[in-house]
C-alpha cells in the first residue's frame, strides 16, 4: 500500500473523548435560552455535523424550525460553553495511542488536517486540552457544509492549498470511527481507515467498508511500513 500523502483525522472518539462536554453544552445552551434541557443523543446520531444537530434537537425540543437568527444564538450559546465543559470534564482523556501516531505521521512528511462534524471552533475547542491543535494547519468543518462529503472535499482542497498543488483524494486517508466517516471518505475519492474506539465495533466499521480498520491508534498506520 502506497504512503499517503495526507492523513485527515475526525476529532471526537478518534483522538480524543471529551466526556460528554459537548452534549452537556448543547443542553445548557437550550435551557438557557428556552428553558428546556434538551438532550442531543435523543434526537442524533455519531457522526453527524453541528449544523444538523443544532437543526434536529431544536425542532424536536423546541418545536419548530430553527430561524437562522434562532440557530446562530444557539450556536453561540452552545460555544460559549463549551471551553468550560471541555476544561471541567472528568472523563476527558486523549485516546490510546493518537499523540504517538499524530506526531509520527507528521514527522514522516504527511500533512495532517481535521475532517470533523464540528464546526471550525468547537473541533479546536476541543482538542486544545489535549494540546493537539499543533499538529492541525488545516481542515474541513461542520462550519463548511452540513455534509460529511462536501466538508472532507474542503479539506483535501484546503491541503491542496497549503501544499502549493492539488491532493489527488486517493492519496488521503480518512480516519474516523463511525461509519458515517467512512462514507464521507468515500464520497470524496479518498481511502477510509475506521477506529473501533468510538461507539462502533470493528465489524461495522468493516461493514461499512473501511478498507482498514485499527483497534487503536497504538497500532501501525496503514501505508507506514
Amino acid at each position: 500500500m502506497a504512503q499517503p500523502r495526507a492523513v485527515l483525522f475526525d476529532v471526537d472518539g478518534t483522538l480524543i473523548s471529551t466526556g460528554g462536554a459537548g452534549a452537556r453544552s448543547w443542553r445548557f445552551a437550550f435551557e438557557e435560552l428556552h428553558g428546556i434541557p434538551a438532550d442531543i443523543g435523543e434526537f442524533t446520531d455519531a457522526g453527524m455535523t453541528d449544523p444538523v444537530v443544532a437543526r434536529l434537537t431544536f425542532k424536536a425540543a423546541v418545536g419548530h424550525d430553527p430561524s437562522p437568527t434562532e440557530l446562530a444564538t444557539v450556536m453561540a450559546a452552545y460555544l460559549d460553553r463549551l471551553p468550560y465543559e471541555v476544561a471541567h470534564s472528568e472523563k476527558y482523556r486523549v485516546l490510546d495511542g493518537a499523540e504517538d501516531a499524530l506526531r509520527s505521521l507528521g514527522r514522516s512528511g504527511i500533512l495532517l488536517g481535521i475532517t470533523s462534524g464540528a464546526v471550525e471552533a468547537a473541533a479546536h475547542i476541543k482538542l486544545s486540552r489535549a494540546g493537539f491543535n499543533r499538529y492541525f494547519p488545516f481542515g474541513g468543518y461542520g462550519s463548511d457544509s452540513p455534509d460529511r462529503v462536501e466538508l472532507t472535499k474542503r479539506a483535501i482542497e484546503r491541503g491542496g492549498n497549503l501544499l502549493g498543488e492539488k491532493l489527488d483524494p486517493s492519496d488521503v486517508f480518512v480516519v474516523g470511527d463511525t461509519p458515517k466517516d467512512i462514507e464521507a471518505a468515500h464520497g470524496a475519492g479518498c481511502v477510509g481507515v475506521g477506529t473501533a474506539t468510538g461507539h462502533y465495533s470493528r465489524e461495522e466499521l468493516e461493514q461499512a467498508g473501511a478498507e482498514y480498520v485499527l483497534d487503536s491508534l497504538r497500532e501501525p498506520f496503514p501505508g507506514m511500513g
